[in-house]
């Protein structure tokens, strides 16, 4: 799977992002509105992690939702 099929789906996404990161409020999930950059920034924020770790992670869980 690939960003775009996320963004393209992200309203089938939103629970499955809000399970991997709980921190992530309603109002995160429609701010983010299926954009990667958006959703890395909303993980480094709300977590305290540096970017490239916050953008890691957002990799590793797309690997894993395919």
């Amino acid at each position: 799977m690939n960003w775009n099929q996320v963004e393209g789906n992200w309203e089938q996404f939103k629970g499955k992002v809000q399970t991997q990161w709980g921190k992530l409020t309603g109002d995160d999930l429609d701010m983010i509105n299926g954009k990667r950059k958006e959703l890395a920034g909303r993980i480094q924020e709300r977590y305290g992690k540096a970017q490239e770790d916050a953008e890691r992670e957002v990799d590793d869980w797309l690997k894993k939702s395919n």
